[in-house]
């Protein structure tokens, strides 16, 4: 196993604001970044230090990163895995194009996680009118949630269903894609999981952080979850066991669903940093972008404990600029907060533009900060 030494170059396919927090942590350990984005004025382009303003899928744009560098990572899950499997013929990639190719389509990551017993919501495969369930036979699956295989993201690609004649509206909407129809159930909590696996197979595992979502977009996460010792435990295990099936290599967050009945449910699989885990720059001696890097350049990991009793992640969403900038007076005179703010050129409504985080002493006190400075923000 031959590290990559400082002063590579190390390739990023995407340039959205996770690849940005990626280019930051490569460069802080001496590493130059090149990144593939269709975009021009992507998160990530101010911070490498080149960049290929090109389709994922472009040939020579694929040849150029292979060429100079020595290893390529993503920031997202819906690069084409057909341009990692090209690249990972050159370079070392991480993760794998198998395993992006898992976990970017609803489809094969639910069958996956289901084939290796591994818990999920009550789910049913959507390819035709023929796949439709019988309302009177097969009525247990709604309501629930119809959504697209591919492409779907912080609720985007998703539609609430009563009954048949909702699903086929919505089926309709979507294009007749494939798609998958869940159950919706009852839940006590959303958590997730974010461990770096090494390539020896050497795992770390972060703090499990308890998530809240509006209109299907994180909102805030509250870092330690409220949960007990023999569910982080079986959380962390069950996440270590998936890594392992899917021969990871890099950051992998486990999203799961907690219900009082049937306990444990995965949701879904990122294999790359995730939202909820936001709070590792500024709580953690080691960031999950920085383990991003040191996974991908064969480094040791890092140490991911968390420094401070408990942290909360607010995520700051377009529509706070709807009247112009915020105000950032008390936020930024707090002394346990600190704000990150992505460089997107335009605020819309639902797009992640940034995000801060607070450290506290008990969750309550720190959550109870981190929503007074959030309602400052628009005074």
């Amino acid at each position: 196993m031959e590290r990559i030494e400082p002063n590579s170059w190390l390739g990023l396919m995407g340039g959205g604001q996770l690849g940005r927090m990626f280019s930051i942590s490569a460069q802080q350990l001496g590493y130059k970044v090149m990144v593939i984005d269709p975009n021009q004025s992507a998160p990530a382009i101010s911070v490498a230090n080149f960049h290929l303003c090109s389709d994922y899928s472009d040939k020579s744009a694929l040849n150029q990163l292979a060429k100079r560098c020595k290893a390529v990572t993503t920031e997202f899950e819906n690069v084409p895995a057909e341009s990692l499997d090209f690249l990972s013929r050159e370079v070392i990639v991480s993760p794998s194009y198998q395993a992006v190719q898992i976990c970017q389509d609803r489809i094969l990551e639910k069958n996956f996680i289901k084939n290796r017993g591994f818990k999920t919501t009550p789910f049913k495969v959507i390819d035709s009118y023929d796949d439709f369930p019988d309302q009177d036979i097969d009525g247990g699956f709604f309501p629930g949630f119809l959504k697209v295989s591919r492409f779907g993201y912080d609720g985007k690609g998703q539609v609430k269903v009563s009954d048949v004649v909702g699903l086929k509206k919505a089926f309709e909407k979507f294009g007749r894609c494939p798609c998958v129809l869940e159950k919706e159930l009852k839940l006590e909590k959303e958590i997730s999981v974010i461990l770096a696996r090494g390539e020896e197979g050497n795992v770390v595992i972060y703090p499990i952080a308890e998530n809240t979502h509006k209109n299907g977009i994180l909102d805030f996460s509250v870092i330690p979850a409220d949960i007990s010792a023999e569910i982080s435990d079986e959380a962390k295990q069950i996440a270590v066991d998936i890594a392992k099936n899917l021969q990871y290599v890099g950051v992998l967050c486990v999203e799961f669903f907690l219900h009082k009945q049937q306990g444990l449910l995965v949701n879904e699989l990122a294999p790359r940093p995730h939202n909820s885990g936001h709070f590792t720059l500024n709580a953690c001696v080691v960031s999950q972008f920085e383990q991003q890097v040191r996974t991908l350049c064969k480094l040791p990991l890092g140490q991911t404990t968390i420094t401070s009793p408990s942290a909360v992640m607010v995520n700051l969403l377009g529509h706070l600029w709807e009247n112009g900038d915020p105000n950032w007076s008390d936020l930024l005179s707090n002394g346990n907060t600190s704000l990150h703010l992505y460089g997107k050129e335009k605020a819309v409504k639902g797009r992640k533009m940034g995000h801060y985080t607070v450290l506290g002493g008990s969750s309550g006190v720190t959550k109870e900060l981190a929503f007074r400075l959030k309602k400052s923000l628009s005074v």
